[in-house]
């Protein structure tokens, strides 16, 4: 339970929060804040009151345990603590270390003082889950800190340095050393020298050109925000605390919020904050589960996701070995390692220092032995089976007992792969997404017989090298790949029928995706779809063929790499152009096919290409190879592109209503061009729309 330790120390009252890891503020927390300055105010031997969290936070703002629980609601609300806070009949003072965030920013600015230590860091975040502060931040902040920074804080969500507000009303003191000591020898002060009971809503907050600075940031905002209406809400309240006296300022972001928490953005947010802390949550895995240490990386492959791959590690300061069979190859990635550290000191986004030391943690190689004491090595060779043995059998061989070996492979059975080695339990699937040292994504996919150990160490790891992993089953693809191909494939087909590669990209890109599917196509390379595409006509002789992909492909049209694909490429410039010969070669396939074009909308564009994701998603929940609508939603989210202001495509398909979703794949269905029995809805899919309820209900 979640609780406010009270303490006395002669005239002093100490209140400590204690709800870890972040001191989220939930129920039984906000009551022992209240019922501890209750006590100290009842008290005649205390003069002032000390509130304080941990070394690691302050408070971290509302306990999300509570979201979508009556707990939220009940009384002391947060705005009420506040209240007992601001209106304590003895000085209260905020002792920040660590981080104040949320509703714990909104606490220390209720206080009558604060005192920080230079590493703690501020925040008003609500912004990144489609809100705005609810308990007086946007009311209070540009009263101590100045309209134009605080506008800047609460619009963007950033977490910054407090330090960087000393000498502003926000922070009364700034201490290196022990913060209870300071904060305790300030509170004595302030009680000897009787000073005031300030209230920071007795400030004014002031601009010498209120008019001209929020025209200004409305146009500038509502450029930036486009499809999220939380900055401008975020706006309007922050105005009213420049314009209104301070309860008409409240009452205005009151109703912002509650405006905002109707919002499907906001919906969608939300649904991604939890969605992201739900993909380490495995069924079968207990979170006690051991783990194996990691403490040496070997990585097999020097090409461009060899090397990705491997600086996650790099940063993280762990160290690599880089195997190559090729000297050539192995200087090729050694080189491509060090220019992106070059490229983050150029930038200012690291020290020379820094990137020497990341560099060092590197060995290169060209043998297998060097990799007999590596923890966990992992291959990123070519995407063939035959070579994949020819890897997993050499280190079975060199490779320590316990070592856990894993394929970075995107569609290969990781089943088989494991079945090369004699330790099938300590193979994992690990598929890092392009580019590997950028891209959120990790796919865990976890075989038939790897063990759980393996499985809790890999999640753990992701974490320590900042990735969002989400466990996926064995299928051809996996999660991500096998969705992405029926949308690129019903993308395809939409082209064979008459709409143009112009118009589908736009379509996509306006519904919010980060890039069409033919520019995606395009920039991860038309070859490598294309084998994938010659194994899987091989293993389903009766697939639906993509000839204009084909097609291109035939002729060289891998994409950028080779300067031409669905569209063609200038030169040292990445700006996809209209290209006539593609669409003589569209042309020349539709008469192959038999087909007369005919004119396709962008809501069928959308509706096709989406609801391929959604149909696939949920066969991929019927089979078991993802475990939970969220988790397909995060792949999409973090690695696909998937507009996030829509929640991913599971969730969009909620929003939209899976019974309108079915009932809008009808037509679908009677398209002669489209792959027999795909638009058939999924078993899933029919269940919950005809029941009225969500997939992971």
């Amino acid at each position: 339970m979640s609780t406010a330790h009270y303490e006395t120390n002669g005239n002093l009252a100490v209140i400590r929060m204690d709800n870890p890891p972040v001191n989220g503020l939930g129920l039984e927390l906000r009551r022992g804040i209240v019922e501890g300055i209750k006590k100290a105010e009842q008290d005649s031997a205390i003069e002032a009151i000390v509130l304080t969290g941990s070394d690691r936070a302050f408070s971290g703002g509302a306990d999300i345990t509570e979201f979508g629980t009556p707990k939220v609601f009940q009384e002391p609300i947060l705005t009420t603590v506040i209240h007992y806070l601001e209106t304590a009949k003895k000085p209260v003072i905020a002792a920040i270390s660590g981080n104040c965030m949320g509703g714990g920013l909104e606490l220390a600015l209720g206080c009558h003082y604060r005192i920080v230590r230079p590493d703690a860091t501020l925040a008003l975040p609500e912004v990144k889950l489609g809100i705005l502060p609810g308990a007086g931040g946007t009311q209070r902040l540009p009263r101590v800190i100045g309209v134009e920074h605080a506008l800047n804080m609460i619009v963007s969500g950033a977490v910054v340095p407090a330090k960087q507000f000393q000498g502003t009303p926000l922070l009364d003191e700034v201490v290196d050393g022990d913060l209870m000591e300071a904060a305790q020898a300030f509170a004595r002060k302030v009680v000897a020298d009787k000073m005031p009971l300030k209230k920071v809503r007795d400030l004014k907050a002031k601009h010498p050109n209120p008019d001209g600075f929020f025209m200004f940031a409305r146009n500038t905002i509502g450029a930036v925000a486009k499809n999220y209406p939380a900055p401008l809400k975020c706006l309007e309240a922050v105005e009213a605390a420049v314009r209104l006296p301070f309860d008409e300022g409240m009452k205005v972001e009151k109703a912002g919020i509650q405006q905002l928490m109707q919002t499907s953005e906001s919906a969608a947010l939300r649904h991604a904050f939890f969605a992201e802390r739900k993909t380490s949550k495995i069924a079968d895995v207990p979170a006690d589960t051991p783990t194996r240490d990691i403490k040496s990386i070997g990585m097999i492959g020097a090409g461009t996701m060899g090397t990705g791959i491997s600086i996650n590690f790099l940063n993280a300061g762990i160290p690599v070995t880089l195997v190559e069979m090729k000297q050539e190859g192995l200087d090729r990635g050694m080189e491509a390692v060090r220019k992106v550290f070059e490229g983050q000191v150029k930038k200012g986004r690291m020290t020379e220092d820094k990137a020497k030391a990341r560099m060092a943690l590197l060995t290169p190689s060209l043998s297998y032995d060097d990799l007999k004491d590596a923890d966990l090595v992992i291959e990123a060779v070519f995407e063939e089976m035959g070579v994949k043995e020819q890897v997993f059998k050499k280190l079975d061989e060199v490779c320590k007992p316990g070592a856990i070996l894993a394929s970075n492979t995107s569609t290969l059975d990781l089943n088989k792969i494991a079945s090369f080695t004699r330790r099938p339990e300590d193979v994992v699937g690990l598929h890092f997404f392009s580019p590997a040292n950028i891209m959120k994504l990790l796919e865990v996919v976890r075989g038939d017989k790897t063990a759980k150990d393996v499985l809790a160490t890999s999640m753990k790891l992701a974490k320590t090298i900042k990735k969002t992993a989400v466990v996926s089953g064995v299928c051809d693809g996996f999660i991500g790949n096998r969705m992405i191909n029926q949308y690129s494939r019903e993308a395809l087909i939409m082209l064979e029928e008459g709409a143009s590669v112009q118009q589908i990209d736009k379509a996509i890109e306006k519904f919010g995706f980060a890039m069409g599917p033919l520019r995606m196509a395009d920039l991860a390379g038309g070859d490598i779809g294309w084998a994938i595409r010659k194994r899987l006509y091989a293993e389903n002789p009766g697939m639906k063929k993509n000839l204009i992909a084909d097609r291109l492909c035939e002729m060289g049209r891998f994409g950028q790499k080779t300067g031409s694909g669905y569209y063609r490429y200038e030169p040292g410039n990445r700006a996809a152009l209209h290209d006539p010969e593609v669409d003589k070669v569209v042309e020349e396939c539709r008469k192959e096919l038999g087909i007369t074009p005919r004119k396709i909308s962008n809501q069928e564009i959308v509706q096709r290409c989406v609801y391929a994701l959604v149909n696939e998603g949920a066969r991929l929940l019927e089979e078991g190879i993802a475990q939970r609508a969220s988790d397909i939603d995060m792949v999409y989210l973090t690695g696909y592109g998937f507009p996030i202001y829509r929640g991913g495509p599971m969730h969009y398909a909620e929003q939209v209503g899976l019974a309108n979703v079915v009932r809008d794949m009808e037509p679908f269905a009677d398209n002669p061009h489209s792959q027999k029995g795909f638009w058939e809805p999924a078993a899933l899919l029919a269940k919950c729309a005809a029941e009225g309820r969500g997939f992971d209900q």
